[in-house]
Order: structure tokens, then C-alpha cells, then sequence
């Protein structure tokens, strides 16, 4: 490790004018992508913006820890799927998922009633062709001046990543399930 000297002026200029909502994407092989996203939530709703997370592959009935969270602290969490593609019995059945659930997001980004929308695995609907990627750009174009849309995935499209705002790519250096190795024995006294 090399050891650095602490900046001593700030690293970048917060832009002067008028506040607008932002674009931003997490995406990449690596993890983080929807805890990214679920922590800018919590963030907003700290300060007592409203919030809405749509998920785009889990259940509606999905009880996973950030809804279990979200629920008692008042963020509206939706599951708008039927799970991951290798989990579904019919593909046709989660593409009509995708396309309502999208009209679900879209009208709640359209409204301007929510700070900040998540779109949280967006990005698989629109890879495997379930959803109209220009339907979803149109909506991020047109949405209020002040809504904040977070969009997460892998591999997601090149003209969303050109749109947005601020894009990160979560990459995967190294995974707990790649490769494992036993764990060495304990030492007993």
C-alpha cells in the first residue's frame, strides 16, 4: 500500500444553477449494482423525499431482506417479475410481466410524485427484447425536470449508458463463489 497525502482543495466544482433530477446507472459483472441503488433510496428518504423501487425480476410476493426493510421504514418496494430467466416456467408469461411492470414505472417516473425511481435489474427485460429499449429512453428524455431514475444491471444498453448522467460499471475482482477454497482448520487449545 502507498500512503498518501490528503487533499487539501476540494477534488472537483459542485455546478452552479438550477437542481435537475439525474440518470444514473450501476452496472458491471460485479456486486453492488441494486445495494448501489438502495442506498441512494434510503438516502432520499432520509430526507423525506418520496421514493419507489420497482424490481423488475423479482416476485411480487418476494420477501428478501431490503423488502422486509424498506417495508418499516415506509419505501414503497414492488416486484413486478417471476424470477431470474433459469427460474421461470414461462418466458412468454415473464415478458408480459416486464411490459406491465414497466408501464407501472413509467407512469410513476411520468407523474413526478417520486424524487427518485429505481429500476432496479431493468436492464435484463430490455436485453432479451421484453421491453422497447426507445419506449424507455423516451421516458427518461421526457420525465419531469426534477425525478431522479436509478437503473441497474448487467450489460446494459450503450444508448441508456450515453443518456444518463453519471454511469458506474461494478467490476468483479474477486467472489466468494468463484473458486472457493477450504477454510483452514481452527487451532484448539
Amino acid at each position: 500500500m502507498q500512503i498518501e497525502t490528503p487533499p487539501s482543495e476540494k477534488p472537483y466544482e459542485k455546478p452552479e444553477g438550477e437542481r435537475r433530477g439525474l440518470v444514473i446507472v450501476n452496472t458491471g459483472d460485479g456486486k453492488g449494482k441494486s445495494t448501489a441503488a438502495f442506498g441512494l433510496a434510503l438516502r432520499a428518504h432520509g430526507r423525506g423525499k418520496a421514493v419507489k423501487i420497482f424490481q423488475f425480476m423479482k416476485v411480487p410476493s418476494a420477501r428478501f431482506g431490503e423488502h422486509r426493510m424498506f417495508e418499516q421504514i415506509g419505501i414503497p418496494i414492488e416486484g413486478l417479475g417471476d424470477g431470474f430467466s433459469w427460474k421461470s416456467q414461462d418466458l412468454e408469461r415473464s415478458a408480459q410481466l416486464a411490459r406491465e411492470g414497466w408501464e407501472k414505472a413509467r407512469a410513476a417516473i411520468l407523474s413526478g410524485e417520486h424524487f427518485l425511481v429505481v429500476l432496479d435489474e431493468i436492464t435484463y427485460p430490455l436485453i432479451y427484447g421484453w421491453l422497447p429499449l426507445e419506449g424507455v429512453l423516451e421516458t427518461l428524455r421526457t420525465r419531469p425536470r426534477e425525478v431522479h431514475v436509478v437503473l441497474t444491471g448487467r450489460r446494459c444498453p450503450a444508448e441508456i449508458i450515453e443518456l444518463a448522467d453519471t454511469v458506474t460499471e461494478m467490476q468483479m475482482i474477486k467472489h466468494a463463489f468463484q473458486g472457493r477454497h477450504p477454510r483452514p482448520a481452527r487451532h484448539r487449545d
